[in-house]
């Protein structure tokens, strides 16, 4: 027997049950929060890399932060007790329902694998959990939006994201997000016919809805829902003329708006309350409440609002009898029993169709910034997507035997760059033996084709410039297809494409329309073979190259190198070969670069003509140095290898500054010493200062300040370098608290976060080493050494952050500490402690702030 029952201190309704198994049998509340995680490609078209974004500070880029802030923070989020101490460690991605765009994907899969491996392995046990349905569905592969997009870019986009998913998840997708939920009859077709079986949409979406026919009503009344009035509690099916059809969910939209934009997610108990009204008091055998909303709300929009999932999903939502599951799962046991017609073109995130990305419609404007410019740059790159077809179809027939197939084939590539996979993906599609030349200019044109789908990721128009760095972001992408079709086919397209583009007026002085955008933030940013080879060759007198080398999406063979030093001079002469992974394309180089100290570089580069002119050139070169002439030896570079130089702003951008902080170490040495010397000099008056409560000279504090952060980061240095040696760990040790007492005493800010990095990765070194391989009979010793690590840590006030080491004490615990000696009063394989050492593990855990009391 099956009930519904008032909970007096809500105003929602539980239901009470008899032994029905939830997970096999709709029955009662089921509760799915979906996470749409995503991030625009902010890749170099040319690095195939993310360069510094200074705007992430003090993360490298956006992708970083956001990772820390979101990603990483809902593999591992944190349930705490009472005293501050974790008490569970929560994969959320376990229980959330999400997609996670593709490009995002291959970013995490590269930048931290960990977490990567986290999300594959969530998806594994929700499937195990949920008869086979796991968490994760797919998503189209860039974000474009599918009602603009043609036919082919539809089904490609598609089936990208549907292969990309298969790579990792490692089984097909059941459900695929559409970017901003964007959706028409064409992309509905188009879903059917790749086997997606279901979607989400918003509640604004639906244009009506009715029951299924049955004996009792074989003509069941519509009922018009265009003011977002549908029931979202069960799911539809929605027909197309042939009479196939997709399955929609539509989530909750209110509470969804209020997770985004008011507090229900500041605690467990404002979500489960409001989660709570949305449950209809009817006698209904089940009901889904379901949430949509951007993933990065959890941890990046709302900082630490992954804690309050991991405490609902796992504690709140289970005590009120709700049943956590994805909407692949409830589709299996609830289907819909209802059908919905959509409207004829919507997108969640704009009231006026999908006008957000090709039109003036208002949506996502900044005070009185203008978006005029959204028609024109929608209109110019459809343009160039239809010129760009014509290249593709001339071109591909003359080297593959279905053009378009191959293309949507390409997914294997992208996913696997080696020249193995390459060769192994033309011998598939080409349409007869290729030459070296001819394979190169098969990838040319396939890698256009990619270009061309990655210039209408969505979030070029979603803003209120054209050039902010996402509308950049597009055009840099336009650029490098432009200029892959002029490789290929020798066609310029370039300066029609820009006479388009200048109808696209900007908000921003500096720029007049996209076609000046496009002059100052993308033609100067183009890369090719002979900036590589400069850059090689720079950052060659800071790297020892060995003989095969990666660099961003190239691959180089030193082929010769020779360096020699006089005075401030330096001068490097050699030979590289230069391979593109992404094109296959090769140029054999030769390059000359002078260093003339500080930040002045001259360097020139040349095609290689042959070993004997090669010989004669860099004999004569090193014999002019000899001469220490700056003059000479710039003449005598230009005369041997071309009057076209390049320096150190035509580095890309990691490699300058990395090189810019080589050449600015002494300096920086020099400076340090000052500081030093004015510190020591009046160290009597600082103390005097601090000792009567006085305002200490801002030019003294400074100096205090650089001077005992210096000496800590000498000191945190050789507490790495000698962290082997227990004699020498200790005594680096103690001059550490030396200096957080000095530090304290005189009120200094140590802003040192290398010193910071160090630390941790000692700790958690040190921690692993302890747990995995330490000795028993040292264990006081051991846990007494990273004790003290901590605590002159938290004494500098450094940031230290505790996280990684907490997830490593936490699973080692729980998952060989506690089973394996806790539980069962003995020693054994697993965890070779003996009881009476595991006291000092315990205390250990208590130290970072690990809840083990009940142990102890």
């Amino acid at each position: 027997m099956t009930y519904l029952v008032e909970n007096p201190s809500t105003t929602f309704y539980s239901y009470t049950d008899t032994g029905v198994d939830p997970l096999k049998t709709a029955h009662g509340v089921y509760i799915t929060v979906h996470g749409h995680f995503y991030q625009p490609p902010r890749e170099n078209p040319y690095l195939d890399r993310i360069e510094r974004q200074p705007s992430a500070h003090p993360f490298h880029n956006w992708n970083e932060r956001i990772h820390h802030e979101c990603y990483r923070a809902n593999a591992f989020a944190r349930i705490y007790n009472d005293r501050g101490e974790v008490l569970k460690i929560v994969n959320n991605y376990e229980y959330l329902s999400f997609n996670i765009g593709a490009t995002l994907m291959s970013w995490m899969q590269s930048h931290d694998p960990e977490v990567y491996q986290r999300i594959l392995a969530a998806d594994q046990k929700s499937c195990q959990r949920l008869n086979g349905h796991g968490n994760a569905i797919a998503q189209v592969y860039n974000h474009i939006i599918l009602p603009l997009a043609n036919k082919q870019d539809k089904y490609t986009q598609i089936r990208w994201g549907k292969a990309d998913f298969q790579h990792r998840f490692g089984r097909d997708p059941e459900g695929m997000w559409l970017a901003e939920t964007a959706i028409d009859l064409a992309t509905v077709t188009a879903l059917i016919d790749e086997g997606i079986k279901f979607t989400i949409l918003a509640p604004s979406q639906a244009l009506r809805c009715r029951p299924f026919p049955s004996d009792h009503d074989p003509h069941p009344q519509w009922h018009a829902v265009a003011g977002g009035q549908i029931d979202p509690t069960r799911p539809y099916r929605c027909y197309i003329p042939d009479g196939r059809y997709l399955d929609i969910f539509f989530y909750d939209g209110p509470i969804s708006r209020d997770m985004g934009f008011n507090d229900v997610l500041a605690s467990s108990d404002f979500l489960v309350g409001r989660l709570g009204q949305a449950i209809k008091g009817d006698h209904r055998p089940s009901q889904l409440i379901s949430v949509a909303t951007d993933g990065e709300t959890f941890g990046h929009h709302k900082q630490g609002t992954e804690k309050c999932l991991s405490y609902a999903f796992t504690e709140s939502f289970p005590k009120n009898g709700w049943t956590v599951t994805n909407f692949a799962h409830y589709l299996s046991i609830c289907p819909p029993t209802w059908e919905v017609e959509l409207k004829p073109v919507t997108a969640w995130s704009c009231v006026h169709g999908v006008n957000r990305w090709q039109d003036d419609c208002g949506c996502g404007g900044g005070g009185n910034y203008q978006q005029k410019w959204r028609k024109p740059l929608r209109e110019s790159l459809n343009w160039l997507r239809d010129e760009l077809i014509k290249v593709y179809e001339i071109q591909g027939q003359e080297f593959f035997r279905d053009p378009w197939q191959t293309r949507d084939d390409y997914i294997a590539v992208i996913l696997d760059r080696s020249p193995d996979a390459i060769e192994h993906f033309l011998a598939l599609h080409q349409s007869r033996t290729l030459s070296k030349s001819e394979k190169i200019d098969a990838l040319r044109l396939l890698e256009m084709q990619r270009q061309a789908l990655l210039m209408f990721t969505s979030c070029g128009w979603f803003f209120e410039e054209i050039s902010r760095p996402e509308g950049t972001q597009i055009l840099r992408y336009a650029g490098r297809a432009l200029e892959l079709a002029g490789e290929v086919a020798g066609i310029q397209l370039e300066m029609n494409f820009l006479s388009r583009l200048a109808f696209a007026p900007s908000n921003v002085k500096l720029y007049q329309d996209g076609a000046d955008v496009y002059r100052q933030l993308v033609t100067s940013a183009r890369v090719d073979l002979e900036r590589v080879a400069a850059h090689y060759a720079i950052s060659s007198l800071f790297t020892n190259y060995p003989s095969h080398h990666r660099i961003y999406c190239y691959n180089t063979r030193q082929l010769d190198y020779q360096k020699q030093a006089i005075g401030s001079l330096t001068l490097a002469v050699g030979q590289v070969e230069l391979t593109s992974e992404i094109t296959q394309e090769s140029e054999h180089f030769v390059f000359a670069v002078l260093h003339l100290g500080g930040w002045d570089f001259y360097c020139c580069i040349q095609p290689f003509n042959s070993r004997l002119i090669y010989t004669n050139l860099k004999d004569h070169l090193f014999e002019s140095l000899q001469q220490a002439s700056v003059s000479t030896m710039i003449v005598e570079m230009g005369r041997g290898l071309g009057e076209n130089f390049f320096a150190l702003p035509h580095l890309f951008a990691d490699e300058r500054h990395r090189i810019m902080q080589k050449v600015t170490a002494e300096t920086k040495k020099r400076l340090d010493q000052l500081y030093t010397q004015v510190y020591r000099d009046n160290y009597g008056i600082l103390a005097a200062f601090q000792r009567d409560e006085l305002p200490v000279p801002p030019e003294l504090q400074v100096a205090a300040d650089i001077a005992i952060s210096h000496r800590c980061l000498q000191v945190i240095t050789a507490l790495e370098k000698d962290f082997e040696q227990r004699q020498a760990t200790e005594n680096n040790l103690d001059q550490l608290f030396a200096i957080a007492k000095e530090a304290n005493h005189l009120h200094c800010q140590l802003n040192i976060p290398e010193a910071r990095q160090i630390l941790e990765s000692l700790l958690w070194q040190s921690l692993g080493k302890l747990l995995h391989d330490g000795d028993p009979l040292t264990a006081e010793e051991d846990t007494r050494l990273i004790t003290r690590l901590i605590e002159v840590s938290q004494q500098l006030k450094l940031g230290l952050s505790l996280d990684r080491s907490q997830e490593l004490y936490y699973y080692y615990f729980h998952d060989r500490l506690v089973p394996n000696s806790l539980r069962s009063n003995s020693i054994d394989a697993a965890c070779p402690w003996p009881m009476t050492q595991l006291k000092w593990l315990l205390l250990l855990g208590q130290v970072l702030k690990v809840d083990v009391s009940i142990w102890l």
